[in-house]
């Protein structure tokens, strides 16, 4: 299950669309900071794509891609469904494919490659990748599948990322309590100790979220498991090489515990943890008094706010990354760097030519990221886009986050089987959440997993 989807309909959708959109588009989209070299001449050349991108996210693709054309003469005809998925599969296997299909689930991706429907991008492309993009290995991690011949090759270029590493919070609250923002983990929990000492609550946290109950959860469980457990560990988790019971996933889960299971930390207690509504969680930073001084959610939840958003432009809501672990020599505790968590699209060749060729050449161009970045709706790891170019102080923050993060990972949920990502790791973690205990909460999700293999 993709990202967009979790946030159920068309409603929350749009919400999403509206907060992130905080700039308007330039008259010359194709002025931006940066020059492009020489992508070729394919005068009237048509290259078809297909992605489930539609609203403003196809309006602002349209603007990207219409660089391109100036610059080569194609011509880039898009064709976007919320039925994606299922026409892409359809339409590959029917022979039917269009040049360039846009994935936003890496999984789906990977068995179109197996099957053979995928062309591999190349080594060069990975390579400008892994020198480019802020922990660049990972995004060609994340687009490497085996394919029909059984080897492993670059597929998937990742374009135009999500961020979900994020803490939201009211600087005024701050500023009023004295607080700073922390910059470790452990400082991250001597703050809330203080906070809680000092009276106030520390999180507002919900999970509820009508048939996707439970989601919000296992983003928690998938930032931790990042900052406890190695990127190795993390790709084993995903693929349960590393099962849901053993040591290092419940270690994560139990950290995950101290944070929601704590009547102290939780505006509400922790009772309320499994029927807040996800998007009425932050709301509580602005009541007056606060009902609390912190919500961990990804860069979307601003369009949740009372005021749809205006509270980050007014310098009433602001967000710091969520920090990693300091000490080395914590139990599991083995991560260096700055690990982030997030989602992305992820841009294959389903029917190649050499003007197609080329326009993934345009990807690799700082001026690609930069266009879609003035319209804002648009984040991405590429270490030579201009940071001015963002619509937003806030998307520019976000930015250099990924910019600078050592590790990214792909949601795990949306990676692991429908059975465990969208069902029982969803519904186990709510029950963990009504208070059932770490070990039957973790064998109950590897018992699922058992159960399909």
């Amino acid at each position: 299950m993709s990202f967009t989807t979790k946030l159920l309909g068309a409603a929350a959708t749009a919400a999403v669309a509206s907060f992130a959109l905080t700039g308007a588009a330039q008259a010359d989209v194709c002025n931006t900071p940066s020059d492009m070299g020489d992508l070729g001449n394919f005068q009237g050349e048509v290259i078809t794509i297909a992605g489930s991108m539609q609203g403003k996210d196809e309006e602002n693709l349209m603007a990207t891609v219409s660089c391109f054309e100036q610059a080569t003469g194609a011509v880039v005809k898009y064709s976007g469904s919320r039925d994606f998925a299922a026409l892409i599969v359809a339409d590959l296997q029917s022979n039917n494919a269009p040049n360039i299909a846009i994935f936003p689930q890496p999984g789906l991706a990977g068995d179109m490659a197996k099957e053979g429907y995928l062309s591999p991008l190349g080594a060069d492309l990975a390579d400008w990748m892994t020198n480019n993009y802020g922990a660049g290995s990972s995004w060609v991690d994340l687009g490497t599948y085996t394919g029909a011949d059984g080897s492993d090759a670059f597929y998937g270029f990742a374009f135009k990322q999500d961020l979900k590493s994020l803490v939201w919070y009211s600087p005024e609250q701050f500023e009023d309590n004295g607080y700073e923002i922390p910059s470790t983990m452990e400082e991250l929990i001597a703050l809330s100790d203080q906070m809680v000492a000092d009276g106030n609550t520390p999180w507002c946290i919900g999970i509820e979220s009508g048939n996707a109950t439970g989601w919000t959860a296992t983003d928690w469980m998938e930032d931790l498991m990042l900052r406890t457990a190695t990127p190795d560990k993390y790709d084993q988790w995903v693929s349960n090489e590393l099962p849901f019971n053993s040591p290092e996933v419940m270690n994560a889960m139990e950290i995950w515990g101290q944070f929601s299971r704590n009547d102290d930390y939780v505006a509400g207690g922790s009772a309320s943890v499994a029927t807040t509504f996800f998007g009425d969680a932050p709301k509580g930073l602005f009541t007056s008094p606060a009902q609390c001084m912190m919500h961990r959610q990804a860069s979307f939840i601003p369009a949740f706010f009372p005021n749809k958003g205006e509270e980050v432009s007014a310098g009433e809501a602001d967000f710091f990354y969520f920090p990693p672990f300091s000490s080395s020599n914590m139990k599991y505790v083995n991560v260096k760097g700055n690990p982030v968590l997030g989602a992305g699209t992820l841009y294959t060749i389903t029917k190649d030519s050499e003007a197609t060729r080329a326009f993934f050449q345009y990807l690799t161009e700082a001026k690609a990221h930069e266009v879609w970045m003035s319209q804002g709706a648009f984040l991405t790891a590429h270490k030579s886009a201009d940071l001015s170019a963002y619509a937003s102080a806030a998307q520019r923050k976000q930015g250099e986050i990924l910019v600078n993060a050592t590790t990214f990972r792909f949601d795990a949920s949306d990676l692991m089987p429908g059975a465990i990502g969208a069902g029982a790791f969803w519904s186990e973690m709510t029950a963990f959440a009504n208070g059932q205990d770490a070990q039957t909460t973790a064998d109950n999700i590897q018992a699922a997993w058992d159960a399909i293999k």
